[in-house]
Order: C-alpha cells, then sequence, then structure tokens
C-alpha cells in the first residue's frame, strides 16, 4: 500500500508524460484555480481570525462550546464532500459544482451580521462550511486532471501556496480592521462578504467551463476506454481537452453512486483514507492550538489575529518545494513527517519555556506541518483513482479526514473543559504519536520503494 503514485501509476496516466511546454509544469488552470482561491481565503481567514477570541471571549463560550462550533465550522463539510464529488462526476461538470460552492459560501459572510444567537450562529458556519464542502473535491480534481502524475505535487503546492497567500492577507486584514473601526468584529464581516462575492466573480469569468486533461504521448486526448485517450478526440493548443474531449456530450452514461462507492473496494485507497482518518482524530484544530499558544506564550489579545499569519507565512513559502519534494523521494515520507513536526509543536506547547522564540517556533512547524500534507495527501490520489471518479476518490478521503477532525475538535473541547488544557493537549500528543505509528505501517511500499 503506497502513499506514492511514482510505482502504480494511473490507467489515465499510461505513457511517456508530454510537457505542456519547455519548463512549464504548472497548467493554466491551476493558477487560475488558485486566484480564485487566494481571494476566496482572504475573505474565509479574516473571519476564522476573530471567531476563536469572539466566541470565547465576547460571548464567554466555554472551551467545550467553543469546541462544538468550531468542529461544526471545521467538519461540517464532511457531510457533503461526498455529495458535491459524486454530482461534480456525475454532471461532468467540475466548475459549476465548485461554482456553486463558493457561491453558497460567499452568501453566509453578510448572514454572520445577523447572527444574534448561538443557533443563528451555528447555522449560518453550517452553510459557509457546505459550500466548501461542495466545492472542494471539484476544485482539486480539476487540479489534479489537468496535471501530469509525476507533478502532481508541485500542482497542488503551487495551489496550496497561493491559496495560503490569502490566508496570510485576512489574518492581517482583520487585525487592521479590528484597529480602525469602531464595531470591528461587524466590520470584519462586512468586508470578508464583498471579497467573496470577488472570488465567485474569478471564478465565473476566468476558469475554463470545459474539463482540461493533460496528454500522454501517443494519445489524441483523453477519453478511451482506458482513461488516457480515445478515437476522435481534439486537444487545444496547450494540450488539453478541445471541444470534443471529455465533458462533450459523448452518450456514456453518468456515474452513479455504486460506481463511486466501488473506489472503497481499491486497497491503497482505502488505506490512504483510513490513515487520514485515524491522524485526523489527534490533530488539534487551528483555532485550540492558537489559544493554547496565546496562553502559553502570554500574547496579548490584541495580537491574537496575527497568529494565523505566521502559519501561513511557513506554509507559503515551504508549499511548493515540498510538494516537488514529495514528487522525488515520495508522499508517504513527506506525509509522515510532516505529522512528526506537528508532534514536535504539541511538545513545545506542553514543556517549553514561555520564552520569546515559543510562538515563532511552534508556527513555523505548524506551517510546515499544512506544507507536507495539505497538498501531498490529494497529489498521492493521482495514480489511485481513475479520471472519470476523480472528485468522488477526492471526496472520500477528505471525508474521512474532515470527520476525524469533527470527532477530534469536540472530544478536545471536552477535555480540555473537564481536565483542562495541558492533559488535553499530552491525550492528543499520545494518540498522535501512536497513529502516526500505525499510518507508517498501513501506509509502508513494497519492494523497496519510498
Amino acid at each position: 500500500m503506497y502513499l506514492t503514485d511514482r510505482s502504480a501509476p494511473a490507467r489515465a496516466d499510461t505513457g511517456r508524460v508530454r510537457r505542456n511546454g519547455p519548463g512549464r509544469r504548472v497548467a493554466p488552470v491551476v493558477l487560475v484555480l488558485g486566484t480564485v482561491s487566494l481571494i476566496t481565503d482572504v475573505s474565509s481567514e479574516m473571519v476564522t481570525a476573530v471567531l476563536p477570541l469572539y466566541l470565547v471571549s465576547r460571548l464567554g463560550f466555554s472551551p467545550l462550546g467553543f469546541g462544538t462550533l468550531d468542529g461544526v465550522y471545521n467538519g461540517f463539510s464532511a457531510l457533503v464532500q461526498l455529495t458535491g464529488g459524486h454530482l461534480a462526476d456525475r454532471v461532468r461538470n467540475h466548475k459549476l459544482m465548485a461554482g456553486l460552492g463558493y457561491g453558497l459560501s460567499a452568501l453566509c459572510k453578510p448572514l454572520l451580521l445577523l447572527a444574534g444567537s448561538v443557533g443563528t450562529l451555528g447555522t449560518v458556519l453550517a452553510l459557509e462550511r457546505t459550500g466548501k464542502g461542495l466545492r472542494t473535491a471539484p476544485r482539486d480534481a480539476m487540479i489534479s486532471l489537468s496535471t501530469p502524475a509525476r507533478d502532481q505535487g508541485r500542482a497542488f503546492g503551487v495551489h496550496r501556496a497561493m491559496d495560503t497567500t490569502g490566508a496570510m492577507l485576512g489574518p492581517l486584514a482583520a487585525f487592521l480592521i479590528l484597529r480602525a473601526a469602531a464595531d470591528g468584529y461587524d466590520a470584519v464581516f462586512g468586508v470578508s462578504a464583498c471579497v467573496a462575492a470577488l472570488g465567485v466573480l474569478v471564478l465565473v469569468l476566468f476558469v475554463p467551463g470545459r474539463r482540461q486533461t493533460a496528454r500522454t504521448d501517443g494519445e489524441a486526448g483523453p477519453g478511451g476506454p482506458d482513461g488516457t485517450g480515445g478515437p476522435g478526440g481534439t486537444s487545444g493548443p496547450d494540450g488539453t481537452s478541445g471541444p470534443d474531449g471529455p465533458d462533450a456530450s459523448d452518450g456514456t452514461p453518468p456515474v452513479r453512486v455504486r460506481e463511486a462507492l466501488a473506489l472503497l473496494r481499491l486497497p491503497r485507497l482505502r488505506a490512504l483514507a483510513g490513515c487520514a482518518a485515524l491522524l485526523g482524530l489527534t490533530t488539534v484544530s487551528d483555532a485550540f492550538v492558537y489559544l493554547l499558544l496565546q496562553r502559553r506564550a502570554g500574547i496579548g489579545e490584541q495580537w491574537f489575529t496575527l497568529l494565523p499569519l505566521g502559519t501561513a507565512v511557513v506554509f507559503l513559502s515551504l508549499a511548493v518545494p515540498v510538494g516537488a519534494l514529495a514528487d522525488r523521494i515520495g508522499r508517504r515520507t513527506v506525509f509522515l513527517a510532516g505529522h512528526m513536526g506537528l508532534l514536535t509543536a504539541y511538545a513545545l506547547l506542553l514543556w517549553a519555556p514561555a520564552t520569546p522564540v515559543l510562538a515563532p517556533a511552534v508556527l513555523a512547524l505548524h506551517g510546515a506541518f499544512y506544507a507536507a500534507t495539505d497538498g501531498v495527501l490529494p497529489a498521492a490520489l493521482a495514480g489511485l483513482v481513475p479520471e472519470e471518479l476523480r472528485a468522488s476518490g477526492l471526496a472520500i478521503v477528505g471525508t474521512s479526514q474532515a470527520l476525524a477532525r469533527f470527532c477530534c475538535s469536540l472530544a478536545f473541547g471536552a477535555a480540555w473543559t473537564v481536565w483542562g488544557d495541558g492533559p488535553a493537549l499530552a491525550g492528543s500528543a499520545v494518540g498522535l504519536l501512536c497513529c502516526a505509528a500505525v499510518a507508517g505501517l498501513v501506509l509502508r511500499p513494497a519492494g523497496g520503494t519510498r
């Protein structure tokens, strides 16, 4: 069972990969989707940066109450990821499903201004996460299908770097708005809504509506019985599918639910989804990490919104080189190394003294963890799932991870409430160490490959 596609190429990637051009390894659609994600993440991270302090300090949430709502915010998308991925494959229009997801999230931003109770706030956040769940798998499928298997790590690294640029600018914008506006939280929510609408506009205007698939030598275009190419297909000037490509109405029956669920029969995909869930069960949410860091390092509330900025800077710096490294040495190795970095961050939060270097060290390890896992995980699926089910496969793995992190938020919030933050984090650290050991064994490649 592998977390690397080098030794077991997918049917869609058989043959020798043809470059899109001299030295060009990132498809244009990846850059456009990266721009959409950058803008959308500015909007989302403005809200995410202020939400923990807003709920705990202003609304008086207990750790258990915050953990429940944080679990809804970060895990509710798991309930709709499978739906979004399957529908994108079924209608063969990944842009449509991604657009619906981005649009729903944008509509929810101004509703935060009207959320005056816990129930209303939870409903709005659940709807916003529904939008994220609908868009994630179709968006990642467009990236995967436009990129040769050997360059998946680099392509996802570029996208995640652009996405993280937005994650870096969002907290900074929230920080400046809170300092400048009289009613800072409402101002943050209002500006966030406007920025989210801009992201939807860029998606509608500039993301190609027709699926684009990387070509291989000797093939006219994707869509044949083996997933590499079929007769009669044409291709565009950049090596992607043209008017008669896979999104054309060629009489192929739509993907059915049982075909998507049949992906679970693939041993390597089951192993990947299971390990993602196992590790997610002990991955403390970002909001809790920042709250713990604020307490341990004695950081003032006025600086709290800048903590996600530190994670984002490191993620942005490492996403592309770490993705390229995963393509070369194996995605399993990089994926597990990222979790070891997170475990080190937990150890620092537990035992390191409150020195000036504590916050930079924890944020650096936190950002490195995301660089080694966030794009590497979907990149590993390129060699496991056929093209026509790519969004469904991405949704299966993403759902398993999101559900596990939802459970972790609930459990960590409860443990913090009952035993305190130190014992709760210590339990998560021990659990992460055990789960990483199990994942290393399950994902261990055979035959000596990495």
